[in-house]
């Protein structure tokens, strides 16, 4: 489930020196690319949705396996202040959404 980087939203955050994604991409596979953000090697990706989450255009998404949501099906992730809004798109459309509390750092 490697991420998706839709380029219709994804501007690549032109006024940052580092988009918020490829800061907190624990494996460094995400660049800055001529029409946004580009994945470096897919099969590489750790599925940790860090980058989905701090997305300020919500370009990012990742695919959900067919068992989980059906085929297209995708789940995008957006962090707020003291939780993350996660939401689940189904192929007709149809939207479902979780909010989960931040985890406080001790």
């Amino acid at each position: 489930m490697p991420v998706d980087v839709n380029l219709a939203l994804c501007n690549g955050c032109p006024g940052a020196s580092e988009p918020p994604c490829m800061r907190v991409c624990p494996g460094d596979l995400l660049y800055r690319g001529e029409n946004g953000i580009r994945l470096r090697d897919p099969r590489r990706c750790w599925d940790c949705a860090a980058c989905i989450k701090v997305c300020p255009r919500e370009a990012l998404a990742m695919y959900l396996p067919v068992s989980l949501g059906g085929r297209g099906a995708r789940l995008k992730a957006r962090a707020l202040a003291g939780q993350t809004r996660w939401r689940c798109i189904y192929p007709d459309g149809k939207e479902e959404v979780f909010e989960l509390p931040a985890v406080k750092q001790e």
